[in-house]
């Protein structure tokens, strides 16, 4: 028989051992509700816990922090109402809200361009170069250059193969746009596609009209008697059904409204030229002294008769009004708060053309005018591109010295370029394989070109401090390799760790065929340097009026909800098979509440589950009376994540290896769920087992940490514009403005480029500051 070797334990241990073990089982019974367990107990097997793809946080937060803001039981520290990656929350909890005032000292530029840039273009008064309006180009913005509509004619194609701007009419070649034309009554009347060309009818009555895009349509040039005319028609005769028009002819160009062009309005630009400047096709006009993509930028010739609202006072000016026009160096200082962000100013052909030319006047901005010149906030998908960019410029963090800038910022739109991709022969790179992605690349890699060329600030860090928005379906796969030491704002995380290839069901997104000596061997997604950004969604007053962020558990009766295109096994729906990567028509599959196309339901159809794929006007009634809310991805990344977030549905993440906004910073087991693609037939059972103090838990932080879902920074700018131009505010301004001013989209990038400033690895080295405005504890990097 073997002998048990002996233990030895004293009483009294186990005595002291018993009673720890009696209060851990206390706290776990009556603290649950304040400090719930992780939802890692429901069973890694189905999913749910800690997405296996995102990264701890980086840096070694000083032991200090730890003891002063620990984490709780689910490995999150608040900060502001938000729970983050316990490492992040605790450094920003003790560091970010302390950071104190620096004082930095702003360049006021004083180069004079040649000949004011001839009238036909703004003067960037810190390099002495002229950024020239669309058509126009020169050192002095002398040379008219001549932007054709159409591509070559050739006898099959006779005015040229298709392209956005094809023009049988009068072509404005400053601006690639086609219109009416001398010899009409309304020459300026734009002929945009469809219009100019002739109709084919449908053979069936059910079938779609069709367009002969070889054969222009005579009958856009007749008077208005019974032939439906466009260039001639009156507008009062048409309104009142007294002559008949091409129904396909509208009012697609920015600036002019009504159904025949008839009214001049506001056209988008970024910011509305901060009030120094007018507005000219998404070009900003300037006034005497002002530049900049926005007119933000003052010279010595403005700013000694008013200072912009963004250099925030107070600050050391001298008498400008008695300095000579021939002065350089002028300084002012400024208090700020870091983090310093310096936003580079283009030339026009990386931006503000890419505005000015647009023919879709919806195309790449986040808002347009209506007749009255009220606000019309558009639903573009790509939209926080415009909306992050705006509210930068205005910020109180930007710097126009370059050398005190802990970032930079590149605003080169991504969105604008490749809605646009088919817009007019000068756009086009032949090179780009007609690859919208590859055609991204190449921009992207000219304005690389650009910067470290012209600027000092790339080569120290080798770009580490930059950084770029790929606001497109797959984000910053396509980035060229030059630049991926950067920042990389997108909306979709895709870390490569399951889908290494294009996910695309759309051809000309596919960034596979792009010569990997141009693209590189990068993945699309880097949790230690990037950062995922929520889509835009334009405010709904009515949505905000109800509050239905708030909704409470109780008023929340659907158990699963998601409402969107399923796939080819339904009506209407996508056709490839590669579609959302085959996720919604697995889904659908199990779960349909809605027939396919076979009258079939789901496998295991439930009553209080919707899966479906019918449009309607109470989506965003439907979100706030469920639970949770599937968040899975479309042609790449899809805006469900914001739209469960904004009704306070607990968004269902299914999309492996795929991030959401924040997701490496926040910590998403707080207040989502994640599901693994092919733990798909067990969602319901996985979601009925979350038990009701772990649900109101996860409601609870929806609730509290929506608004950084919102672009509310943005949407506030624009109603301060509004309020100026309108004693009386729109709906939309005045129920953002009753929200509680806690932190949005844009105060969280900003809480995130502050914790990565002091504690990122990939910084290591660039930040060498005389005055960090940081005590000891906080600003030691990794």
């Amino acid at each position: 028989m073997r002998t048990m070797r002996s233990t030895k334990c004293p009483w009294a241990f186990l005595g002291v051992a018993g009673a720890l073990v009696m209060l851990v089982a206390a706290v776990h019974v009556f603290m649950v509700p304040i400090l719930p367990s992780s939802l890692d107990f429901f069973g890694a097997g189905h999913g749910i816990g800690k997405p296996r793809n995102v990264l701890p946080g980086v840096g070694v937060v000083d032991s200090r922090l730890s003891g002063q803001f620990p984490s709780d039981s689910y490995g999150a520290v608040t900060y502001r109402g938000a729970p983050w990656k316990a490492e992040i929350g605790r450094w920003l909890a003790g560091c970010d809200a302390g950071l104190s005032v620096v004082n930095i000292t702003e360049f006021i530029g004083t180069k004079r361009c040649e000949q004011d840039c001839n009238g036909q273009g703004v003067c960037n008064y810190e390099l002495g170069e002229c950024r020239c309006f669309h058509g126009y180009a020169g050192k002095r913005c002398e040379e008219v250059q001549k932007v054709e509509c159409n591509l070559p004619s050739s006898q099959e194609w006779p005015v040229g193969r298709w392209i956005v701007s094809i023009c049988p009419a009068h072509c404005d070649t400053t601006r690639a746009m086609c219109f009416c034309g001398p010899g009409t009554k309304y020459p300026d009347r734009p002929v945009a596609e469809a219009c100019g060309f002739k109709t084919i009818l449908p053979k069936k009555p059910d079938d779609p009209k069709l367009t002969d895009w070889k054969t222009p349509d005579p009958d856009v040039f007749t008077t208005n008697k019974s032939k439906p005319g466009w260039c001639n028609v009156n507008p009062e005769d048409a309104y009142s059904s007294k002559v008949k028009f091409k129904e396909e002819c509208d009012c697609k160009y920015d600036g002019l409204w009504g159904r025949f062009c008839e009214t001049r309005v506001e056209c988008s630009c970024i910011n509305q030229c901060s009030g120094h400047g007018h507005c000219r096709g998404g070009f900003c006009q300037c006034d005497g002294g002002y530049f900049g993509i926005d007119c933000s930028m003052p010279s010595n010739y403005s700013v000694a008769y008013g200072m912009p609202s963004w250099l925030q006072p107070p600050m050391n000016l001298p008498d400008l009004k008695n300095i000579s026009s021939s002065s350089i160096n002028v300084k002012v200082v400024a208090k700020k708060k870091r983090p310093l962000i310096y936003v580079y100013d283009f030339p026009a052909e990386f931006d503000s053309h890419l505005l000015e030319g647009r023919h879709y006047k919806f195309q790449c901005v986040n808002r347009i005018y209506d007749d009255k010149n009220r606000t019309i906030w558009t639903q573009q998908l790509y939209g926080a591109q415009i909306a992050l960019y705006e509210s930068i410029l205005a910020s109180p963090h930007r710097t126009l010295n370059g050398d005190e800038a802990d970032y930079f910022y590149v605003p080169a739109l991504d969105s604008c370029l490749i809605t646009r991709s088919d817009d007019a022969p000068h756009l086009q790179m032949p090179r780009d394989l007609r690859l919208r992605s590859y055609h991204t690349l190449e921009y992207y890699r000219m304005t690389y070109d650009h910067i470290a060329q012209r600027y000092p600030y790339w080569n120290r860090t080798s770009g580490r401090d930059h950084i770029w928005f790929f606001s497109w379906d797959e984000g910053a796969c396509y980035a060229p390799k030059e630049i991926w030491n950067s920042m990389m704002l997108v909306h979709w995380g895709n870390t490569n760790t399951k889908h290494k290839n294009s996910t695309t069901a759309y051809w000309a997104d596919n960034w596979n065929y792009i010569p990997i000596d141009r693209r590189g061997n990068h993945p699309c997604f880097d949790p230690r340097k990037d950062l995922v950004l929520p889509a835009w969604k334009q405010p709904n007053p009515a949505a905000i009026w109800l509050k239905l962020w708030a909704r409470t558990r109780n008023n929340r009766t659907t158990l699963f909800y998601f409402n969107g295109n399923l796939g080819p096994a339904y009506k209407d729906g996508r056709h490839e098979d590669t579609y959302s990567m085959g996720i919604r028509q697995k889904l659908a599959a199990e779960f349909g509440s809605t027939p396919d196309k076979q009258g079939k339901l789901g496998r295991q159809h439930t009553a209080n589950v919707t899966v479906t794929y019918l449009r309607t006007e109470k989506y965003y009634e439907e979100l706030a009376s469920s639970i949770f809310c599937g968040v899975l991805p479309g042609d790449g990344w899809s805006g469900r994540m914001e739209d469960s977030m904004l009704q306070g549905c607990i968004p269902v993440i299914i999309q492996d290896g795929i991030l959401l906004p924040y997701e490496n910073m926040l910590n998403y087991n707080s207040f989502a769920v994640r599901i693994q693609e092919d733990d798909i037939p067990n969602l319901i059972r996985i979601l009925r087992g979350i038990n009701e103090t772990q649900v109101e838990f996860m409601l609870r932080n929806v609730r509290q940490i929506w608004q950084r879902f919102f672009y509310r920074d943005s949407i506030l700018l624009e109603a301060q514009r509004q309020k100026r131009l309108f004693s009386e505010e729109a709906p939309w301004s005045v129920e953002v403005s009753k929200l509680d001013k806690v932190d949005d989209v844009f105060a969280t990038f900003i809480q995130v480029l502050h914790y990565k400033l002091y504690n990122d690895p990939w910084r290591q080295g660039v930040l060498q500051r005389k005055e960090t405005g940081l005590p000891d504890i906080c600003s030691k990097a990794s």
